[in-house]
């Protein structure tokens, strides 16, 4: 064997005993907004006991509008409309997490005109309450600054 092959074979070795690459997880989520102009909340399984907005993976091939109007008709049984972006957050390894994790997080604003809830086994309550009643519920950090832009950039602008 050649120096070369044996080269190319040691590095075709030392490849496959690598550890395989990962690589964050891109997610989408949305402040969704009623014809009352309450927002819904939800406590979740994932989010280790405080409340977030329903939301979830991208799946390949997926655009990150499609994958949230699926991930709304999945965990809580809503059709949105006037999807629009509101800001992207990241989450590496948080404990408020479930599970060691690195996400990308694609945040919205959108509406339903139902406020009827069907949830899926991971909504474990859920409620539609005005953005600053929001607040004083105990929200993970990344719901937190989404309802806070939200109140600051739709509420406050509406006021000046």
């Amino acid at each position: 064997m050649k120096l070369t092959d044996q080269v190319l074979q040691n590095y075709k070795t030392i490849e496959q005993a690598s550890v395989p690459k990962q690589f964050p997880l891109t997610t989408v989520g949305a402040l969704v907004v009623n014809g009352s102009g309450r927002v819904l909340i939800v406590k979740t399984t994932k989010w280790r006991g405080t409340w977030g907005v329903p939301g979830g993976k991208v799946e390949w091939g997926e655009t990150l509008e499609a994958a949230l109007k699926r991930e709304f008709r999945e965990e809580v049984g809503l059709e949105l409309t006037q999807v629009r972006f509101a800001l992207l957050q990241e989450a590496v390894g948080d404990p408020q997490f479930f599970r060691d994790a690195h996400f990308i997080m694609v945040n919205y604003y959108a509406f339903s005109a139902s406020e009827g809830i069907t949830p899926n086994e991971e909504i474990v309550e859920w409620a539609w309450v005005t953005p600053q009643q929001a607040m004083s519920y105990p929200l993970n950090s990344y719901t937190s600054v989404l309802i806070a832009d939200y109140i600051e950039r739709e509420i406050g602008s509406s006021k000046r």
